[in-house]
């Protein structure tokens, strides 16, 4: 084995640059899988977090829009032992309402989905800190905040008073004074347009409600496990009228688009490692055939057969490790370039650079078997080469 490795060493050093430009085509075949595996990567943790990163990714609603959940602090609590995926609960409660203004001697309306949250628990999965553009979140009562939209809409300033208009009945409403203290943007047209917020005990007491909710919303570690954890949730819940939601189900088309993303890269892949392993096989052979002399004096001294193929074994392994470590560099420095030069109005990448380093390490070991086992070719060419052959031919 170790007179195997040296003769390989020896073999590759002979043919300097026959032996860098194999290093360099193992190399450049690498780098496309680790580039476009990073970028793919990338591409689908920025989309699922744009989509769904800062929205609830399961939730548990009431069936009947006129019913809510009154145990759901239990609720919760039974939801975090069964399963170790979900990271963030939070209860909410929600009602279309009325949002009133006075600006000079004009009274303007506009229509709102006030949302009542605990916004200890809720920050966790919306990050409402990061989305406010103006202001402070609620933190008294008497106080909301508005989508950047709807404060634009209202006409009025920071730190104004409107007010919340709820029916009371068939001809009759309520009407609560609130101080908008902030205004959010989450870059969503229909959200920073409909949307009011206010705490959780404020919202209940405008609804006229005892300590409720209508929907408990949750974020997961892994969020392809929607459906699963989702399932799983919905055959504790023991009331029918509860409906368990999740954004796989809701979201098809997103699905389907990254999976087919996954799919395209996966292939591209598969078939770069084909290319590889044929241009090493190749090239290895063609080796055989220029060092058949020295294989035959070898052979001739006594090396055996087992030992000649030993020889080539050897020489894929180590075009595939210097391969591996070559490509993986210039896969990591074309990615760091792609998302340096490839950036958007807002000045970020307009693809984040993600760096999965099971992967990379995956595809630096599938170019290393990959080398070895194109040498098998060769290697079982010069196990029977003949000694007579070689003397013949010389």
């Amino acid at each position: 084995m170790k007179l195997a490795f040296q003769i390989a060493t020896r073999f590759l050093k002979s043919g300097k640059l026959q032996t860098f430009m194999i290093i360099l085509g193992i190399a450049v075949g690498v780098s496309v899988q680790v580039f476009i595996g990073s970028l793919i990567t990338g591409l689908q943790r920025s989309l699922v977090d744009k989509t769904i990163g800062s929205s609830s990714q399961i939730t548990i609603k009431v069936e009947n829009n006129s019913s809510f959940i009154s145990n759901y602090e239990t609720l919760i609590t039974q939801i975090y032992e069964l399963d170790s995926q979900i990271e963030t609960i939070s209860p909410s409660i929600s009602a279309g309402v009325s949002l009133r203004s006075l600006t000079g001697t004009e009274i303007i309306t506009e229509q709102s989905l006030l949302r009542g949250f605990d916004f200890v628990r809720a920050n966790q999965i919306y990050k409402f800190n990061d989305k406010l553009t103006q202001g402070v979140l609620p933190t008294e009562s008497g106080q909301i905040v508005l989508g950047s939209l709807l404060f634009q809409s209202l006409g009025i300033g920071l730190n104004d008073f409107i007010e919340i208009v709820v029916p009371s009945g068939p001809f009759s409403f309520e009407v609560f004074e609130v101080e908008v203290v902030g205004v959010f943007d989450f870059n969503v047209r229909a959200i920073n347009q409909s949307w009011s917020l206010a705490s959780l005990g404020v919202v209940q007491n405008i609804l006229g409600q005892a300590d409720v909710v209508n929907s408990i919303e949750m974020q997961i570690k892994d969020v392809f496990e929607a459906q699963a954890i989702s399932a799983r949730i919905e055959s504790t819940l023991v009331e029918n009228d509860y409906v368990v939601e999740n954004w796989i189900d809701q979201n098809a088309e997103l699905l389907s688009g990254l999976q087919g993303q996954s799919v395209s890269s996966l292939m591209i892949q598969v078939f770069v490692m084909i290319s590889v392993v044929l241009a090493i096989a190749s090239v290895l052979a063609i080796t055989v055939l220029q060092k058949s002399k020295q294989i035959g004096i070898l052979k001739a001294m006594g090396i055996q057969d087992k030992d000649a193929s030993m020889v080539f074994l050897f020489e894929g392994l180590i075009l595939g490790v210097f391969g591996a470590i070559g490509g993986v560099l210039l896969g990591l420095g074309l990615a760091v370039s792609f998302t340096t030069f490839a950036i958007g109005a807002d000045g970020n990448p307009v693809v984040p650079l993600f760096i999965d380093y099971g992967f990379i390490a995956l595809s630096a070991l599938i170019a290393v078997i990959a080398a070895t086992i194109a040498s098998l070719i060769p290697a079982r060419k010069s196990s029977k080469l003949s000694v007579i052959e070689v003397i013949r031919n010389a």
